[in-house]
């Protein structure tokens, strides 16, 4: 192993440029198409990187599952001057997406603008080092450029995520930045023009609607993709497994991956949950007010599996299942703790001898 493998095993977590190295280098060597200004491969071999396939004789893996035509359409929209908003519910992969987009088409995955209700308009545009800036005065050399203008200047792409996090005249800033193509600096005299190849990747969360509601002028200026939750109970499993065996193989975490019925049992719950009605539409059931996304899923998973290496013998356990459920679902714990008791007396008790373990493990817990 080389001193620079080595280095890079001792981060939490790598960029997808990085973790993903070989199979964009193969995808680089085979590719024939025609690549667009600014970027790296073409368009099929980034939709390739995305979905899946064959580079030569590299195994690409999927890192989103799910429907190729949203992809199709999320890459065809960056080859134009239109950036891109992806719009869906937590744990739908509109973060994952558009890492891995930006690692594909620019190589640089980390030119990021997260949204919070502390981000200001200086994070879009741009700042000044003051400490430069009352020695010398407005200089080119104090200009503390955001990630969206090296970005532009570069010709790469920046990533705005939960842009609907940010206060309204946060979001306008960046209508003139998506018209335009440029960031006025009138202290300087300048203005930092795009070069080919620019373009923004936004994400927004839709629990977050009526938050800081985006204007229809902002809207305008974005592709909108909505990346809908997992439609089948066989596609949540595909994408639950593979994440839960790539964090922990990441982690070390030193415990078994969990069983296909363990996995099975959890989708299972959470869908139900989530859909408000068994899978099987005999019965409803309440929802809790906290989000059972997907994601939620592959973190409990995993969660289970540190408990199991942690405090057991490696094997994951119904204990250390029921463990991560209650911390998944009991989160508003008056309301979310009523329904989880009901959940567990009304449908998971009526499931059979194969959910006996569980149920007995989760209503320990619940009491």
């Amino acid at each position: 192993m080389s001193t620079e493998q080595e280095q890079l095993q001792d981060y939490m977590r790598l960029p997808a440029e990085i973790l993903y190295r070989e199979e964009l280098e193969a995808l680089r060597k085979e590719d024939n198409g025609n690549i667009p200004a600014g970027w790296q491969m073409s368009p099929r071999s980034v939709l390739t990187f995305i979905a899946g396939g064959k580079a030569g004789n590299t195994v690409i893996t999927p890192k989103y599952i799910g429907n190729t035509r949203l992809i199709e359409m999320a890459v065809a929209t960056l080859v134009t001057d239109r950036a891109l908003l992806l719009i869906g519910e937590p744990g739908t992969a509109k973060s994952w997406l558009s890492e891995n987009l930006a690692a594909a088409i620019y190589g640089n995955s980390g030119l990021v603008v997260q949204g919070t209700a502390g981000t200001s308009e200086e994070h879009v545009r741009y700042s000044w080092n003051y400490a430069m800036l009352l020695a010398n005065g407005p200089t080119p050399e104090a200009l503390v450029k955001s990630p969206i203008m090296r970005a532009m200047e570069d010709g790469g792409i920046a990533r705005f995520e939960e842009i609907s996090r940010c206060a309204s005249e946060v979001q306008d800033a960046l209508i003139s930045i998506l018209s335009e193509k440029t960031i006025s600096v009138p202290e300087l005299g300048k203005e930092a023009g795009a070069r080919k190849g620019f373009s923004i990747i936004a994400t927004a969360n839709t629990r977050d609607r009526g938050v800081n509601e985006m204007s229809a002028a902002l809207k305008r200026r974005f592709n909108i993709i909505v990346l809908p939750a997992p439609t089948d109970i066989e596609t949540e499993l595909s994408i639950v497994k593979k994440r839960v065996a790539e964090i922990a193989s990441s982690y070390n975490l030193g415990a078994s991956v969990p069983a296909d019925e363990a996995l099975l049992k959890v989708v299972t719950i959470f869908r139900e949950l989530r859909s408000g009605m068994t899978l099987d539409k005999k019965e409803k059931v309440k929802t809790p007010a906290g989000v059972i996304s997907t994601a939620e899923a592959i973190s409990l998973l995993t969660n289970s599996m540190a408990l199991a290496a942690s405090f057991g013998d490696g094997e994951l356990t119904e204990r250390d299942l029921a463990a991560g459920l209650q911390g998944a679902v009991v989160k508003d714990d008056d309301k979310d703790k009523l329904v989880w008791k009901e959940y567990l007396d009304n449908v998971m008790k009526k499931k059979g001898a194969e959910w006996r373990g569980l149920y007995q493990a989760c209503k320990e817990l619940n009491e």
